[in-house]
């Protein structure tokens, strides 16, 4: 299953190697995770911004072609940095 996990403010580039496997985009102030992930993968997924202080704001599981265009709400800006 294709999985969009957003998270609230901006990634830097230093961040993607954290969420190997997935692709890392922007969009209005927030950071979106996707990829193929299994329910195993989706939990460690999930833990893994638990752990790193992120804000989750959506989980959305998506069909191939709503990976590609998804719809986007604006959010307020927030940099996370290591």
């Amino acid at each position: 299953m294709i999985y969009q996990v957003r998270v609230r403010g901006l990634l830097g580039d230093q961040w993607a190697d954290r969420f190997e496997g997935l692709t890392v985009t922007q969009a209005d102030g927030d950071t979106l995770l996707t990829g193929v992930l299994d329910q195993a993968a989706l939990h460690g997924l999930l833990k893994k911004v638990r752990d790193l202080g992120m804000q989750l704001v959506s989980v959305i599981p998506m069909e191939s072609d709503e990976a590609t265009a998804p719809q986007v709400k604006d959010r307020s800006r927030t940099d996370y940095r290591e």
